[in-house]
């Protein structure tokens, strides 16, 4: 179990929904034998999410090596998650099957040019259920906020981490937690989760 994984939010925009200003973030694992970005954010702006009135910061105007990126994981595939992917042309994409297909083919998904850009081919590795990416690091399915979600699991001596994507919107979901995927990140008992609309982390005592 590698002891020397570290994992960095990176805020990458901040979204007005009902008047409340939530941020967006990113988070990047620096594991011995790769470094991983979990979800890419937005590196533009879109009519279809003007409403949201997105003030972003692109991962590729912030002070991050993008070329020592070796894989990327999407959580799940809307637009504030995948925004980013076309910074990534010859990088591993790691999502879930039915996830990109939904996203491929549902009408108000996403951005579909976000998933799929008409001038690159992404490198998109989808996943029929668990996936090892790398030791101590796995993906797993987690259905609720979309059937094709899935969070990151990050195993050191500190305890489990868990980046939720958006698997849970708000800490109190944990609380309380409702779907299939909120009630898996209970029972996984984490020492900490990592949400992507909160500036700080969701954490309960490892028994």
């Amino acid at each position: 179990m590698p002891s020397t994984i570290k994992i960095t939010p990176i805020k990458v925009a901040d979204l007005v929904a009902e008047d409340e200003t939530m941020p967006v973030y990113v988070h990047l694992i620096d594991h011995p034998d790769a470094r991983v970005l979990v979800d890419t954010g937005m590196t533009r702006l879109h009519p279809a999410v003007a409403d949201l009135d997105p003030r972003i910061r692109p991962l590729d105007k912030q002070d991050i090596d993008l070329t020592r990126i070796d894989i990327v994981v999407n959580t799940h595939l809307h637009f504030d998650h995948c925004g980013g992917n076309c910074l990534f042309p010859n990088t591993p994409i790691y999502v879930q099957r039915q996830e990109l297909d939904d996203a491929r083919t549902q009408n108000d998904y996403t951005i579909a040019e976000w998933v799929d850009p008409p001038d690159i081919t992404l490198r998109y590795m989808p996943l029929e259920g668990e996936y090892e990416l790398l030791t101590g690091v796995r993906l797993i399915p987690a259905p609720g906020h979309t059937p094709g979600s899935q969070i990151v699991l990050v195993n050191d001596l500190e305890g489990p981490t868990i980046i939720a994507g958006d698997t849970a919107v708000w800490s109190v979901e944990l609380d309380n937690p409702q779907t299939e995927g909120q009630r898996l990140i209970r029972a996984l008992n984490p020492a900490r989760v990592l949400l992507s609309h909160e500036d700080g982390p969701w954490g309960q005592k490892v028994k």
